[in-house]
């Protein structure tokens, strides 16, 4: 067995499968509870099925890995040769994965660096790839963090929502809270500052909204090589209208991935869901 870095990072990260597999990349899924079910995220409940029970208004939750799953996946991991492992997951301030993941890794076989990137979605998914190319080069621990740490520093996510009381429900909204009475009443675009979700600007109609995020995400972009994702939740025609005019508007553009976010995201931005996510190279 090859001595190597391994990483590991969180289902929230949404990366593609095919990226998963080429890097070796370990996604620990957390849960989500839809009525008396806990069902784990991206094999167990799909996004069509969270956006069909949130419209019902059911009850959705989500719940983090423990500490017992993280032990298992740090021992699985290290039992395919792995000298160390970095493991990177979603900002502290949404969930309590990263300190789970703290927790497991005091007993872990092999030296583990957690990381709290402040990041969700492929903000994250991204930060992982970084991390994962740099062990590739022949990086250690040290150089995998810094590089998932640097592509985070850079990185930007902007999202549009239809309404923000699935956010406001959840608790998620961070410094927005106080501006829900006047924000319920138009369309909000909101961002990710400081590991937290912040209201960015409020806008008078959906198209509006659309149009102001995809103008956002292209000034972000600016000209030089650039990674971008967008995601949506039940809002296909939309996200893909979006990503073409943004292949056309980005010049340095270098991946774009088009992707559905999973259930734990969904539950707390609720169905028309349109995000993205500018990492700069």
């Amino acid at each position: 067995m090859s001595r190597h870095v391994a990483i590991v990072t969180d289902s929230t990260a949404y990366l593609p499968r095919a990226a998963i597999e080429r890097h070796r990349i370990t996604a620990v899924p957390l849960t989500v509870v839809l009525g008396d079910q806990a069902l784990e995220e991206g094999t167990e409940i799909s996004a069509r099925s969270l956006a069909q029970a949130l419209q019902k208004r059911r009850s959705v939750t989500t719940s983090r890995p423990g500490p017992a799953t993280f032990a298992e996946t740090y021992r699985k991991v290290a039992a395919t040769g792995a000298s160390g492992i970095v493991s990177l997951h979603l900002s502290s301030e949404f969930s309590g994965t990263y300190d789970a993941a703290v927790q497991a890794a005091k007993e872990a076989p092999v030296p583990v660096r957690v990381v709290d990137t402040g990041m969700v979605a492929m903000a994250l998914g991204f930060c992982a790839l970084a991390a994962a190319e740099t062990a590739e080069a022949g990086g250690d621990a040290d150089d995998a963090v810094a590089a998932a740490e640097k592509r985070a520093a850079g990185t930007s996510a902007y999202f549009y929502v239809d309404t923000l009381d699935y956010l406001r429900r959840g608790g998620r909204i961070g410094a927005a809270q106080a501006l829900l009475g006047s924000a319920l009443a138009v369309k909000p675009l909101l961002q990710l500052a400081d590991g937290r979700i912040e209201l960015l600007e409020k806008v008078r109609t959906a198209s509006k909204a659309i149009a102001r995020l995809e103008e956002i995400a292209a000034e972000r972009a600016g000209e030089g090589q650039v990674d971008i994702a967008v995601h949506h939740l039940a809002a296909a025609e939309r996200a893909e209208a979006l990503a073409q005019r943004l292949r056309e508007r980005v010049t340095g553009l270098n991946e774009l991935h088009v992707s559905e976010v999973g259930a734990v995201i969904g539950a707390h931005t609720g169905p028309g869901l349109l995000g993205v996510v500018v990492s700069p190279r």
